[in-house]
């Protein structure tokens, strides 16, 4: 069982520290606004060199709204924990009655309230700038995000098991670690692409089906549930595994003493 007001204290702590943290606001507005501009921008100079390619820019920003999910609901659980090594929290938080499970759940929410407000505002961008309209998706996109942002939290999970453990030496991981898969996934180029061994590898990633649905949907207006049905199941076993290894690294870190952490 889950204590709802431990987890919404959890969730205000990071709401209050998100309206006075000058990082975190151009995370969620300055990045996502000067991704769409030179991405837009750089579609609009192909289009004008190589012939009207149909709906590039929409194609292409599609592609990095989307994977904006992915890179938010992972950077949501990864940073929000190196935050509580930078304040040297890490220790009073854990020796609340807060317990992972909980602090997991809470993370999870934030990471979906912000991915909202990211995505929201990046397509907000893309229409009014290059009238590239993310909601050409339709229906699709709904299942689209929640598949990605599941992906993200896995990945924020395993990379998090990382940090709880090993501390401030990787911390770097906390936002590149991510982009390891964005070779496999697609984002902005069909899986056909890539060489075999890579796209043996994308078999396995959930966000390559996603993508390359976007652009089915996009160019012909159609897409394989199938495809969806295969991310899903495995965005299920991604997630069991990230929660998982958390909960094995944060014990495995807590026997060793997780104020050698801060």
């Amino acid at each position: 069982m889950f204590n709802f007001g431990i987890v919404m204290a959890v969730i205000v702590r990071h709401l209050y520290n998100f309206r006075h943290n000058l990082d975190r606001i151009f995370d969620s507005f300055y990045w996502p606004a000067m991704d769409i501009l030179l991405f837009g921008f750089t579609s609009v100079f192909i289009m004008q060199r190589s012939g009207n390619i149909p709906q590039l820019v929409t194609v292409l920003l599609s592609g990095l709204i989307l994977w904006t999910i992915v890179w938010r609901g992972q950077y949501e659980i990864t940073v929000n924990l190196l935050e509580e090594f930078w304040n040297q929290n890490l220790v009073n938080l854990f020796a609340s009655p807060l317990r992972v499970r909980e602090w997991i759940l809470a993370v999870f929410i934030l990471g979906f309230a912000k991915m909202f407000i990211a995505v929201g505002f990046s397509a907000f961008l893309a229409y009014v700038i290059f009238k590239a309209n993310v909601f050409v998706l339709s229906f699709w996109l709904i299942p689209f995000m929640v598949s990605l942002l599941l992906t993200g939290w896995a990945f924020g999970l395993l990379v998090g098991g990382l940090i709880v453990y090993y501390g401030h030496k990787i911390q770097v991981l906390a936002w590149s670690g991510i982009f390891i898969i964005v070779p496999f996934s697609g984002v902005y180029y069909p899986i056909s692409t890539l060489p075999k061994f890579a796209q043996k590898v994308a078999m396995f990633l959930p966000t390559s089906y996603i993508f390359e649905g976007m652009r089915s949907i996009i160019f012909k207006g159609v897409f394989d549930f199938k495809s969806l049905y295969i991310s899903l199941s495995l965005d299920g076993v991604l997630i069991a595994l990230g929660i998982m290894f958390f909960v094995f690294m944060f014990n495995k870190s807590k026997e060793k003493g997780l104020a050698r952490l801060e």
